[in-house]
């Protein structure tokens, strides 16, 4: 490592030994929130980090901290700023198309059909073609029967078998 990496690691730890406390308190202060200070410091001490030049002769460091994290705040606040006019934006064109589900109905959707899947798959090939055929495919309960070469009262019990496999995953 050279005299002047050396130099330079040194000045970064003195500053940040020496200041990381304070600036944390200033932005928890500022911004009401320890989570948002610890970050903004973290990323205040990291752009300081990618100026090095501008460590040597700084003769005014918490100005210098301060400064840079109060950039950093209102940068965060402006890229806020455009993430809410972008939403609003975006509602009207939602609100345009409401017959299309959105992401949660999408999520809940696939997760019955999932279900359902496992249901259909614990089950007699029997059941499952009942249940597909009358309840999928809509067809009678007389067809099915006529084309799985049961009785209608048997389809009837492949059918509750089914739904009663289904009901459970309901139960508590």
């Amino acid at each position: 490592m050279s005299a002047a990496d050396l130099s330079l690691r040194e000045a970064v730890q003195t500053l940040y030994s020496h200041h990381h406390g304070w600036l944390y308190g200033w932005l928890r202060r500022k911004l009401g929130c320890p989570h948002r200070a610890a970050d903004v410091a973290h990323d205040t001490f990291e752009r300081v980090l990618a100026a090095r030049d501008a460590l040597c002769g700084v003769e005014q460091p918490r100005a210098w901290l301060t400064t840079t994290a109060s950039r950093l705040i209102i940068d965060e606040a402006r890229r806020e700023r455009l993430r809410q006019a972008y939403l609003a934006e975006l509602a009207p064109l939602m609100d345009a198309h409401e017959g299309h589900p959105s992401p949660e109905q999408i999520l809940t959707a696939l997760q019955a059909l999932e279900q359902l899947s496992a249901v259909l798959e614990a089950v007699s090939p029997k059941a499952r073609e009942a249940f597909v055929r009358h309840y999928l495919d809509g067809e009678t309960i007389a067809t099915v029967a006529a084309g799985l070469g049961v009785s209608t009262r048997m389809v009837g019990k492949y059918l509750a078998q089914v739904l009663v496999r289904c009901a459970h995953l309901g139960a508590p």
